[in-house]
């Protein structure tokens, strides 16, 4: 839209540099994965290592040439970069190599574009390649960098370069403001399932981690699960019933990678809203990939970015199928549910995730005896409205005997509806004035 570039083609030169500085190192095998799942055929991967970036070209002439000849052999039209350029550096390289450049910021961004299903995934895929757009139009207008004339039009006028900008930042502005209604529906969705106190349960992880794999075994859903990087972009919300809680949302989210450019999660704000007001984050690992330990790192700095990391965490190592391990929850000191290990795609363990669900959302679970009087028949209609009556009998006066476990909040909700004093009902232990030894 903006540039005069060489057109792209679906062969490409790769182009990956080792840094000394840990910090700036990507994964090469990730960086193949990115590549295929954008569409591009990869023609051969070139390494090196440097102590920096060459502020000029990146990787410096040497390494330069050699992407020149392997342009040649492959019959390749594009070079990708798993690093981020700065604009002048990938303008510097496409004038030398004569063929489009792209580096891993404009990658990923190109994936996302073509994930993006919904109105707002759109809007926001748009919104981060525009911001990103904005700092290499100079490349794209070189030969557009002067003053409009002619006969009636001369003066200062307006450059092309100019021009653009100004459209730009009206296009920017005006996703802006309607990203910004969608975050205010989205407030107000949150806000009237706090006001029913209907729990939220967020699906976060590292891209390709199963969280949509585990979405759709939890709720019986079909959403799109492939073994690609970015197979989610959309957010997914689904209705879930979670034993001795009731209902609650599951969402699933977009995958975190390493290094993810920082304009995509300004963009995708909206979306990982629902991470960061959740009642309970599900961290999906894929345990069988020897990075996990980096990955798991990686997902904490961008809940830590968008002030999720002290939201309740429940890790789920996923894939135990991959390398036979056995499904089994880990718990903490205080004995609740810190890690659970499964197989989403088998359905191994997932008796014991839901299992820990209820643990770790249910945090006040009344478990006792009661005796309800013939004339007490609303009581126990009310009991049983909520699922909490586990098992009745009748003695011979035509009490009820029933044993039943419910949330705390919930009986105290139907004692109050039902103008009843809950002590009366609770044992001496269970009540809220109790001292436990």
């Amino acid at each position: 839209m903006f540039f005069e570039r060489p057109d792209a083609g679906e062969t490409a030169v790769l182009v990956h540099i080792d840094f000394q500085d840990e910090s700036e190192r990507e994964d090469s095998g990730e960086f193949l994965e990115l590549v295929r799942s954008a569409g591009a055929e990869p023609a051969t991967l070139l390494t090196g290592s440097r102590g920096r970036p060459d502020p000029r070209s990146f990787i410096g002439s040497g390494k330069l040439e050699e992407v020149r000849e392997a342009l040649q052999v492959h019959q390749a039209e594009l070079v990708i970069f798993n690093h981020a350029l700065s604009p002048s550096q990938e303008r510097n390289v496409e004038q030398s190599l004569k063929c489009r450049v792209l580096d891993r910021t404009g990658l990923i961004l190109d994936i996302f574009a073509q994930r993006a299903r919904t109105h707002e995934g759109k809007l926001q895929v748009e919104l981060a390649q525009l911001e990103y757009m904005s700092t290499r139009l100079v490349r794209g207008w070189t030969h557009l960098e002067r003053q409009k004339g002619g006969i009636g039009l001369r003066g200062p006028g307006e450059t092309q370069l100019e021009t653009d900008r100004r459209l730009l930042r009206g296009r920017i502005k005006a996703i802006h403001k309607r990203l910004d209604k969608v975050r205010s529906q989205r407030g107000q969705n949150r806000r009237a399932r706090a006001r029913a106190e209907i729990p939220s349960i967020s699906l976060v992880g590292y891209t390709n981690a199963g969280k949509s794999t585990l979405f759709n075994a939890v709720t019986q859903s079909r959403v799109y699960a492939a073994d690609q990087l970015f197979a989610t972009l959309d957010p997914t919300l689904r209705r879930l019933e979670v034993e001795d809680v009731g209902p609650v949302v599951l969402a699933d989210t977009v995958g975190f990678i390493r290094h993810l450019p920082h304009k995509l999660v300004e963009a995708f704000q909206a979306t990982l809203q629902e991470a960061a007001e959740a009642s309970l984050l599900v961290h999906v690992i894929d345990a069988a990939d020897p990075d996990r330990e980096l990955n798991v790192s990686q997902v904490e700095e961008v809940l830590d970015e968008i002030g999720a990391l002290e939201v309740p965490t429940l890790k789920v190592m996923n894939k135990v199928d991959l390398f036979d391990s056995a499904p089994r929850i880990e718990r903490n000191v205080d004995g609740k549910p810190d890690t659970v290990w499964l197989s989403a795609q088998d359905g191994r363990g997932l008796e014991l995730f839901e299992q820990a669900l209820t643990e770790c959302l249910a945090d006040d679970i009344i478990d006792f005896d009661m005796t309800l009087a013939p004339a007490q028949g609303k009581l126990r209609a009310g009991l049983h409205e909520l699922s909490a009556v586990r098992e009745e009998s009748f003695d011979e006066q035509g009490h009820t005997l029933l044993k039943v476990r419910l949330p705390r909040r919930d009986f105290m909700q139907l004692m109050s509806r039902l103008g009843e004093r809950a002590d009366d009902y609770l044992p001496q232990a269970l009540q809220q004035g109790a001292v436990w030894e």
